[in-house]
């Protein structure tokens, strides 16, 4: 049998019905290739009890997890929520047509603690990824996303890749905007959510600029949409100047 088990957002977050499970478990995999992890996989191990085994991309995507299934127990470990990942719900279809039976252990993502902002969950609209430029490959496709949000007034989540520094998630978010002419005003990061160093910072580019040594990985992005006064009086306790 497969389990997907979603470990929370600091390496207290797996729940208690996740760490019964994994004592069952003869393989312990860590999907690492998503997010920047707040702690290290050690620190995570001690939590649980077993040696953990990182799988690379390529890894998770093969057909390995679910022919392992097929003989023994095994379980993927997944930072914050299971299947908040598309590439997680293929393994679900892979195990449907291998007759492989699954099972989903759900835990908090960085969608349920955004909410600490303030910001109304149910005003988000599409979600958008930001990935770490190569070269001359730029790609901002991610604000095509953001543009269709303001227009239905909606507040815009944008995740960071991993491996991109604030510094540069900055400057990529600064270039694409003046390029497709996108006014973004204020801007909300999110740090380490979830954690004991969770941080807000609410503010314009050059303003956010001033806090670039204080903002560690993992990050995210909000551009807030239209917002309520009680949202606006919420963000506003986190503004930069």
């Amino acid at each position: 049998m497969l389990y997907l088990i979603g470990l929370g957002l600091n390496e207290k977050g797996i729940s208690l019905e996740g760490i019964e499970i994994i004592k069952k478990c003869n393989k312990i995999y860590l999907e690492n290739y998503t997010v920047d992890f707040p702690y290290s996989v050690k620190t995570l191990e001690k939590v649980i009890g077993k040696k953990i085994i990182s799988l690379a991309r390529v890894e998770v995507e093969s057909e390995r997890l679910v022919n392992e299934s097929k003989k023994e127990n095994v379980c993927l470990l997944i930072y914050g929520c299971p299947l908040f990942a598309t590439t997680h719900i293929s393994i679900l279809m892979d195990c449907l047509k291998n007759k492989v039976e699954y099972r989903i252990i759900y835990s908090a993502s960085v969608f349920d603690a955004i909410s600490e902002s303030g910001l109304q969950l149910y005003k988000f609209g599409k979600i958008s990824s930001m990935p770490k430029w190569q070269n001359s490959y730029e790609p901002d496709s991610f604000l095509e996303f953001v543009e269709q949000n303001k227009s239905i007034n909606a507040h815009s989540l944008i995740l960071v890749d991993i491996g991109l520094k604030f510094e540069d998630a900055l400057k990529e978010l600064e270039i694409s905007s003046k390029k497709r002419n996108v006014d973004l005003n204020e801007i909300l990061v999110c740090c380490n959510i979830g954690t004991k160093n969770s941080k807000f910072y609410y503010g314009y580019i050059e303003c956010l600029k001033k806090k670039m040594k204080k903002i560690s990985s993992p990050y995210c992005f909000v551009i807030p949409g239209e917002m309520h006064f009680i949202e606006k009086e919420a963000v506003e306790r986190f503004e930069v100047k």
